[in-house]
């Protein structure tokens, strides 16, 4: 067998081959939905707005002079300096399954990392809390969500292979309508609100952009003051605040955006969903044909599935019993029949307090995922 060799992406002919190569290697997979083909050709441009508080590496594999792996490295500057660590991040890993392929793109990060003076590698991370993240360990037949990375079983066991072991794991939950109906959530919900005078924004009183342009700092202050001390995470510039809000303004459906607001319409909590519209992008490769488009755009319409993107409430109003109203609005989706189920997304194994709250669901942990570690 020949030997693996491996390059590093400079050429935009190499560009879109490390953008190209997982739609080959699933093609036609059931359970695989490919992130926006537009938007892994910016990560390569200075449209990428984590340019400026990141540095970038990429690496293909080849035997033959054909495509066998790929693999980036990320060195998250603002991570390192809040944190006091030399790390650097692998992301968009893919591999045919062959360890003499992972050995070397893995070699390979690990190389760029020494040479950087740093110390660690971690991953699969991304740029921020807001990418993909996480090495499939279980529910791989299930339908991947648009916000998260679909693996092959055997990626884990190359990884190990290469010296990586656990650092911490995520878990995903499918939400069902609960089996016996909570008539006390609802009567908290509404209680919760009038003690703290808040109220729920009416999303119908103004249109999508307008919606988003008037509440959109406050929700990145909620995310920021509510995630900083989470696994991964670092704080949005206004750069990486513009690029977020592009990149989802199209999937965005008002409805399912929900935003809490003090007397002064201040942001104390919201949750945003995604209509789950992953499977529109499968046959096309993420790109946005024509056919493609409809289909997303009418999922977003009417969406059978939701998914939980992102859900934070400020810190002096976590116990006050804001979060029933949040799942009491998703109670009533599923309630009504307009919504068959919930995706959670990621859960920190460690974020007791926030699965606690399925126990108001018919709920299934379907999902696991894992970040893993190595002291170079």
């Amino acid at each position: 067998m020949s030997a693996v060799n491996v390059i590093k992406v400079e050429t935009k002919a190499q560009r879109r081959e490390f953008v190209n190569f997982p739609l080959r290697l699933y093609k036609n997979d059931p359970y695989f939905v490919p992130p926006l083909y537009a938007d892994e050709l910016a990560v390569f441009t200075d449209k990428n707005a984590y340019a400026n508080t990141c540095e970038s590496v990429f690496f293909l594999a080849q035997r033959d002079k054909k495509t066998v792996g790929r693999i980036q490295g990320i060195i998250q500057r603002q991570y390192n300096e809040l944190h006091s660590e030399k790390r650097i991040r692998f992301t968009r890993f893919d591999s045919i399954n062959d360890v003499e392929v992972a050995k070397a793109l893995f070699d390979a990060i690990e190389g760029y990392a020494a040479e950087q003076g740093l110390d660690t590698v971690c991953g699969p991370l991304g740029y921020s809390d807001l990418e993909r993240e996480g090495l499939l360990i279980e529910g791989f037949d299930r339908l991947s969500t648009f916000e998260e990375q679909y693996n092959y079983e055997y990626y884990a066991s190359l990884i190990e292979a290469c010296g990586y072991a656990k650092e911490i794991d995520w878990l995903e939950f499918s939400l069902k309508a609960p089996k016996e109906k909570n008539i006390m959530l609802a009567r908290v919900a509404e209680r919760a609100l009038e003690l703290s005078k808040l109220h729920v924004v009416d999303p119908d009183k103004m249109s999508k952009k307008e919606y988003i342009e008037r509440y959109k700092d406050g929700v990145f202050e909620c995310i920021d003051l509510c995630y900083r001390h989470l696994y991964g995470t670092v704080p949005f510039t206004e750069d990486m605040k513009k690029q977020i809000i592009d990149q989802f303004m199209l999937v965005i459906n008002k409805k399912y955006l929900v935003v809490i607001c003090d007397e002064q319409d201040k942001v104390v909590s919201f949750a945003l969903c995604i209509p789950g519209f992953g499977e529109a992008l499968q046959k096309s490769g993420g790109r946005l044909t024509p056919a493609a488009l409809i289909k997303m755009l009418r999922l977003v319409r009417k969406p059978k599935i939701i998914d939980l993107a992102l859900v934070a409430i400020l810190p002096e109003y976590q116990s006050a019993g804001i979060n029933a109203v949040m799942l009491n609005k998703m109670t009533e989706y599923l309630e009504s029949g307009e919504i068959d189920h919930f995706e959670t997304n990621l859960n920190l194994e460690t974020n007791v307090q926030v699965m606690a709250q399925w126990k108001y669901f018919d709920s299934e942990q379907h999902k696991r995922r894992r970040s893993y570690i190595k002291t170079i």
